[in-house]
């Protein structure tokens, strides 16, 4: 049943978008590599995908009109640090100049540093697959937050290290190409130490700086929106991609083999992250110590896993609804998610990405209503619930799948680079202005 639901006020709605995924023109990235070595599905290259690079001022003004009051957008390591040790001012200051757009437009930036790519030269000295990784992506963090500190206090450092390992070191689907279980393991151990290594950079310079302090001021005189700033205090994350796993059947292998994917694909990598301690099979110990490495739940959700022992496979429940790359459509999942980890974390949650590939735009509004209806009851539970990034804004680079998957609020010509809003975009569009359904939204959009 389709009813109204009222979230609460200081509830944050907007979007979330990557770097690689949108920004078009560079080439020297692990990704543009991957393309041009004929990986891609459609045959299409992140060299062009949305030409945001300089259309950001376009792109912009459209999050505004469109109400999103919160994005999460991505830098390019490979812009930033283009050589081994090399940065360049210069990219610096048109990401500052972006986000300093962003804030003056009333939209508070939740920045990425590592969405599944970066720089040509990391590859060639082993990637994450070399404890050297630590330090240089350190090094990275250090860079950038002594350069936009003073203006963003949040920030995931690293998106989805689950799906980057699975699909680069499992599969052999995604860059670099590998089926590896032993190199896996290390990238698993190395990415959980560099957002370690990263949390506790990010708080020390913002804290030193005295920013933590401050940020409302620099809102305020650099940016002229404080209303945009909604706290000072640094906030600190990691982007996790959560799924449901249920075993395809009640076969008792079934039931363990789902437990088992469970703990492999989520649960030891966000123990290791958040708490220092490596678990198996990533590793033992504390390397860089123990704590509470992480200031709200990343969760990016999209759908279920029905797991089969035999042949320890992913599967999806017969008779589900699908969207257009035959995930299912599986809402529920994130209520219980969300209430599973609160329990684990006590910490606010941020729906870092949540979306659906729907090319003709025939069911992304039901999608938004049916998870954000999830999130209302969420919210009347006392589980704080704090945030919302619909995945995407607008259609984009879809790694692997190209250009042909399309999971935007707002429909893309690649070809033209004209955006048009969809329905399902307007509809979106509303709920960021009221945080709410109506029974007008509903007759008029559901």
């Amino acid at each position: 049943m389709i009813k109204p639901f009222k979230l609460p006020d200081g509830f944050l709605m907007g979007s979330a978008t990557a770097a690689t995924q949108i920004e078009g023109g560079d080439s020297n990235n692990n990704w543009f590599a991957w393309c041009e070595s004929g990986k891609i599905k459609d045959g299409t290259s992140c060299i062009r995908a949305n030409d945001h690079w300089n259309k950001y001022k376009e792109d912009t003004k459209l999050l505004k009109d469109l109400g999103h009051k919160v994005y999460r957008m991505g830098l390019e390591w490979s812009r930033i640090e283009p050589e081994n040790g090399r940065f360049d001012d210069s990219v610096m200051s048109r990401y500052r100049d972006e986000l300093i757009l962003l804030i003056r437009s009333g939209i508070r930036p939740l920045v990425t540093l590592h969405h599944f790519s970066h720089p040509l030269w990391l590859c060639d000295v082993g990637e994450f697959e070399s404890e050297k990784s630590i330090g240089y992506f350190e090094r990275y963090v250090r860079y950038v937050v002594e350069n936009i500190g003073d203006i963003v206090s949040e920030y995931i450092t690293i998106n989805e290290p689950n799906v980057y390992v699975t699909n680069g070191y499992f599969t052999g689907e995604w860059p670099p190409g590998k089926k590896d279980l032993s190199q896996a393991i290390k990238v698993y151990k190395n990415m959980a130490l560099c957002h370690i290594a990263a949390y506790k950079a990010i708080h020390e310079i913002r804290a030193r700086m005295g920013w933590d302090k401050a940020a409302d001021i620099a809102c305020t005189t650099e940016a002229h929106a404080a209303s945009a700033c909604v706290t000072s205090r640094t906030m600190v994350g990691v982007a996790n991609h959560l799924r449901i796993f249920d075993p395809y059947s009640k076969n008792p292998l079934d039931i363990i083999a789902a437990r088992v994917m469970d703990w492999l694909f989520q649960g030891a990598i966000i123990k290791s992250m958040t708490t220092g301690r490596l678990r198996f099979p990533i590793g033992f110990g504390a390397p860089l110590g123990k704590g509470r490495f992480f200031d709200f739940i990343g969760i990016n959700y999209y759908s279920r896993s029905a797991v089969r022992f035999k042949g320890f496979k992913n599967d999806v429940m017969p008779g589900t609804p699908r969207n257009d790359l035959d995930w299912e459509i599986y809402p529920e999942g994130l209520y219980m998610l969300c209430k599973d980890f609160y329990k684990k974390y006590r910490a606010p949650i941020w729906i870092t990405e949540n979306g659906t590939c729907d090319s003709k735009d025939a069911f992304r509004a039901k999608y938004i209503y049916d998870h954000l209806y999830e999130i209302s009851r969420l919210c009347e539970e006392g589980i704080p619930v704090e945030r919302y990034y619909h995945w995407t804004l607008m259609d984009n680079f879809e790694w692997v799948e190209g250009e042909s998957a399309r999971f935007g609020l707002v429909h893309v010509d690649f070809e033209t680079q004209q955006r048009t809003v969809r329905k399902s975009g307007r509809f979106f569009s509303e709920m960021c202005s009221s945080n709410s359904v109506s029974e007008e939204m509903i007759e008029k959009y559901l």
